[in-house]
């Protein structure tokens, strides 16, 4: 078994839609960055590469490459599942921290859960979504963004 930890940070932007685990959230900004900015799918995303030391979301996904502008990040995400299972992978489980003082994400975690379940191929009893505040510290805490950490467990096939 391995271990992996990834952690992604994101502006909001009022621009754009808010996409958090591959769910829309409505009435509330999205958050800036070169692909659709779903800062839950790229924790996860560098976590999985990372237990398995294969690089990280950016090593794979260069937002240096127009070809990732506005790029679905589920989409991504299950391209890093491909990688790990090339290389005799397999999930067990990812526990998501998102640390934000809004949205309150607790209405949409379960879509979530699913959601990455389907696309990490475990049941959504294998994926943790939980919220924290960050207590009005920082940027977060006066609301400029947020930020997602992420913890991922794989195993041989």
């Amino acid at each position: 078994m391995r271990i992996g930890t990834g952690y992604d940070s994101h502006r909001f932007d009022s621009s754009r839609p808010l996409i958090l685990g591959g769910v829309t959230i409505p009435d509330h900004a999205g958050l800036a960055g070169h692909s659709d900015g779903d800062a839950v799918c790229h924790a996860v995303t560098d976590a999985l590469l990372g237990a398995a030391s294969a690089g990280n979301i950016g090593s794979h996904f260069p937002p240096s490459e127009d070809r990732w502008k506005g790029a679905d990040s589920i989409e991504l995400l299950r391209t890093a599942v491909d990688i790990l299972e090339r290389d005799n992978y397999q999930v067990v489980n990812v526990d998501v921290t998102v640390v934000c003082e809004t949205p309150r994400i607790g209405p949409w975690v379960d879509a979530m859960r699913e959601r990455l379940g389907t696309v990490l191929r475990v049941g959504p009893d294998f994926v943790s979504v939980k919220g924290k505040t960050n207590e009005k510290l920082g940027w977060i805490g006066a609301g400029e963004g947020l930020a997602v950490h992420a913890v991922a467990l794989i195993d041989r096939m």
